[in-house]
Parts: structure tokens; sequence; C-alpha cells
């Protein structure tokens, strides 16, 4: 298990460098600059080019990368023209209610889509099958800001049960903290369950439909032992995998529904780091999304391994 671990770590440096370049280039080739949007639109020219001296930007590309990606690995992420503090520090302060919203959003979605998923495909070809498929194919279609503008019309607006929009942090409760996270976390959840419930119902299905089930069954063993000892074992490598993107979607993916709810996560910093043209908050935000996503599935696949020792081997 040590060596699977350590190739797959060793694995991630040129994902990780590949992810950097694009990450710089990507931000680079953004048309405008942070000099002209220091100065503003009808600053002189000369001004401008000033600026961009002074801030290195008129240095080469692969100079200006190299720079960066120094930097990057000392730590120092850059400084923010706008919020008058390090990127680090910004990441930090917005990237927890992003983990908030994130977290409870996966919850609602495990435990929605896992005993649909297992349900569903231990009662294969019933009323109630076809039911769940045909709800999580409509949940899947359904795009997630019609989702939240329906949650917030009846649950907020309606009812009233819920503020249909704002952020509570921690310190000021947890229940408070999860009243005004609900909502967004349904939004999110109900989409991702969606998509779960499909993956694990076919996964189980394939295992519920192989040879050694069979055996099992012929055994005498109840069925209640065949479903968890054989059925979920067996499907549990591709269920964590489905469950660990959809978690990595979630951290990285939020930035409409914090929008829609005014959830100040990195989604409201991405949205203004664009608009004011922030440079050093975009590259930093787009690379530790991607670092995010990288180490999110690097912990799935670890996990599999364990939960699956044949993965290790390359057997499956």
């Amino acid at each position: 298990m040590l060596s699977y671990v350590c190739r797959r770590i060793w694995a991630l440096i040129p994902t990780l460098f590949v992810v950097s370049a694009a990450v710089f280039l990507v931000v680079y080739l953004i048309p405008g600059g942070p000099a002209t949007a220091l100065l503003g639109l009808e600053a002189e020219p000369s001004a401008v080019a000033a600026l961009n001296a002074e801030l290195g930007f008129d240095r080469p590309f692969l100079t200006q990368y190299a720079d960066w990606l120094v930097r990057a690995l000392r730590g120092d992420w850059g400084q923010s023209f706008f919020l008058r503090m390090p990127v680090l520090s910004a990441l930090r302060e917005y990237f927890g209610p992003t983990l908030s919203l994130a977290v409870l959003a996966q919850c609602v979605a495990l435990l929605i889509a896992l005993p649909l998923g297992i349900a569903a495909a231990y009662r294969h070809g019933t009323f109630f099958d076809a039911a769940t498929v045909s709800a999580s194919l409509l949940g899947t279609a359904m795009p997630g800001f019609l989702l939240s503008f329906f949650l917030m019309l009846f649950f907020g607006l309606s009812l009233r049960w819920l503020p249909v929009a704002g952020y509570a942090p921690l310190s000021r409760g947890l229940a408070e903290h999860l009243r005004y996270l609900l909502l967004p976390a349904l939004s999110l959840g109900m989409v991702q369950a969606a998509y779960i419930t499909r993956m694990s119902r076919s996964a189980l299905l394939d295992v519920l439909h192989s040879g050694y089930i069979r055996t099992a069954r012929a055994k005498g063993l109840s069925e209640t032992a065949v479903l968890l000892v054989y059925g979920l074992k067996n499907a549990a490598p591709t269920v964590l995998t489905v469950a660990g993107q959809s978690f990595g979607s979630l951290l990285t993916g939020t930035i409409v529904t914090e929008t829609i709810f005014g959830i100040p996560g990195l989604g409201m910093l991405t949205m203004g780091a664009i608009s004011r043209r922030d440079v050093f908050v975009i590259q930093g935000v787009a690379l530790f999304v991607a670092l995010i996503y990288v180490l999110v599935n690097l912990a799935v696949d670890l996990l599999c391994a364990f939960v699956d020792p044949r993965i290790q081997l390359g057997r499956r």
C-alpha cells in the first residue's frame, strides 16, 4: 500500500506542473490588464505602460511564469490589488463558506442517493426502479439555478421557513450557520444526488448479476448478507469514485449557487476578481481549485485501493 501511495503522489507532480502552466496561460491571455483595471479605461497609454513595467507585466511570458511559479512554491501567491491583502489570506477567508456549503451539500446528496440507488438495483425491473431512474434523469437534466429559484420561492418566500439569501458564519452558532446554508445545499445536493443515484444503481446492478453473487445465493446465504457482504463491498470502489468526483465538483463549482444565494465563498471571490482583473487573485483561485480537485481525486484513489487491494496491483 505504501508503494502505491508513493506512486500516486509522485504522479501528481507533472499534473500540477501542467495545471499551473495552463492557469498562468489562461490568465495571461485575458484581454486588458491589471494596469488598465487599476488606472481606468481613460488612462493614458504611457501611464499604463509605466505601471505594467513597474509590476513586471511587460516581461516575456516564460519569464513571468517562471517568476510566478517560484514565488508560488515559496508560499507567495501575490497581493490582491483591490482587497489589499495577500492572495493566500483571501483564499483562507473565502474558502470557509464554500467548504461548509460543499460538505452539507454532499451529505444531502449521499443521504438521498445511496438508499435510492441500492433499493433501485435490488428491486431491478419494478415500478420503483423505473421511477428512480426517471427521477434521477430529470434531476441530472434540471439546471441547478432553476432548482435554486424554486427552492427560494417555496421554502423562502411562500413558507418563510428559511432565509432566501445571506450567510451566517459558524461563530454565530451551528444552527444559524446551517439555516442559511440549507437551501443552497439542497439545490446543489439534489442535483448531485441524481448523478450518484444512477451510478450507484448501475454499479450495484453489475455486481448483483455476477457469478459469485449467484454462488453465494446457491449456498443459502440470506439476501441481506448477499447484498451487504458481497454486493456493496464490491460496488464500493465505483460508488466512492463517483462520490469523490461529486465532492470535488462541489468544492470547485459553486460559483452560480453562491452568487444566487449571496454566499461569500470562492465563487464570489472569483467573480469579483474577474470583473476587476485582479490577476493574482484569479491565478490563485484557479491554482487553488485545481489543487483541491487533484487532492480529492488522490484521496478517492487511495480510499478505493484500501477498500479493494486489487487496484494497487493494477488488476482492476
